[in-house]
């Protein structure tokens, strides 16, 4: 059995590695950005050949990136499959994963793969090792192969990464041999359209003055002048109608508004005197003139009242001081005595 600590650093090791693969990528893509901007601007430019040995550069950081995301998934699946790292042969199962991390560790700039290259040599022994590295009998991955393998990038695919560059930044490329094909000058709508206009509304009216003749000879010989209307398509009757119009507005405007001047016969008086309001310093104010107080004129009808409110005014109350009055409260007062002593007889013969 080999010592646990091995399993454990190679575990540690592909950890390391995946964190490292994935800053790489990032790293790349940024980088790739900016280089398809500089290849747009080439294109732009003119210079084709300069953006077609530029762009493999950017065909080959593509490349780097995908190889980097094949052995990032062969080293979480050898994390996955840890147990089986214990024996002294490679399991089928993790065989084609352990063969290529040994075979492109050393073709990468990831130096946490290397290390673990050397951890899995020092498990799986030099024979086998080294038929990763020659891959005898092509257990590693073809992916792993052909994107390691160093070959000039084919044409088409030149031509398709130059247009896709060109079409994402708004550059036309590839450009026409013969250049922009002049269309010419736009036809002008205005001017043209303005006298064919004028030669149809001439046409039109030739035709309506001809009918009109026409009509004035056949109803009696051309007896009295026809007045034509100055605008053409207006007709004499439909100045009425707005005629009418206007005159409705103005009467509905002459309505809502009242008139602002006194329409009575009487004339307006010379002076006006409107009364103070009451305040806190003049409690009850007055109208004064040449310091005589102003009041206002009593009407003739509060003057005089009608008979029906004398009517309704109560009776003023007798007065003790008067003789009569005195005579009636005796007098009532010797009538109640006497119905109290025929009473009290009354009671003693019963």
């Amino acid at each position: 059995m080999p010592p646990a600590n091995l399993v454990t650093k190679i575990k540690v090791q592909l950890k390391l590695s995946i964190a490292r693969l994935r800053m790489v990528q990032q790293r790349d893509e940024a980088l790739a950005k900016v280089a398809r901007r500089n290849m747009a601007q080439l294109l732009d430019a003119g210079k084709e050949d300069s953006a077609r040995i530029r762009v493999e550069n950017i065909i080959r950081s593509d490349i780097t990136s995908e190889l980097h995301e094949i052995l990032e998934l062969y080293c979480e699946l050898l994390i996955a499959r840890a147990g089986l790292l214990d024996s002294h042969t490679c399991d089928p199962g993790l065989e084609e994963a352990v063969k290529s991390i040994i075979y492109a560790a050393p073709k990468t700039e990831i130096k946490e793969l290397q290390v673990v290259r050397q951890l899995l040599g020092e498990r799986y022994g030099k024979e086998f090792v080294l038929a990763a590295m020659e891959n005898t009998d092509n257990k590693v991955s073809p992916k792993v192969v052909r994107k390691l393998s160093v070959v000039p990038p084919p044409e088409e695919l030149v031509n398709g990464y130059l247009e896709e560059i060109a079409r994402a930044y708004g550059v036309q490329w590839p450009r026409r041999a013969g250049g922009d094909v002049d269309l010419g000058e736009p036809p002008s709508l205005l001017d043209d359209g303005g006298d064919d206009d004028a030669v149809v509304l001439g046409t039109a009216a030739q035709d309506e003055k001809g009918d009109d003749d026409e009509g004035g000879s056949g109803a009696g010989g051309g007896g009295g002048d026809l007045t034509l209307p100055s605008t053409p398509g207006k007709h004499p009757g439909t100045t009425a109608p707005t005629s009418a119009k206007q005159a409705k507005t103005q009467e509905e405007l002459t309505r809502a508004t009242p008139p602002t001047n006194d329409v009575s016969d009487s004339p307006p008086l010379p002076l006006q005197v409107n009364p103070p309001t009451p305040s806190t310093d003049n409690i009850h104010p007055k109208v004064t003139l040449d310091s005589q107080e102003l009041k206002p004129p009593v009407s003739p009808t509060a003057a005089k009242s009608s008979p029906a409110q004398a009517a309704a005014k109560p009776a003023p109350r007798p007065s003790f001081a008067d003789p009569s009055a005195r005579k009636f409260v005796a007098k009532k007062k010797d009538t109640v005595d006497d119905d109290l002593a025929r009473r009290f007889a009354e009671l003693k013969r019963s």
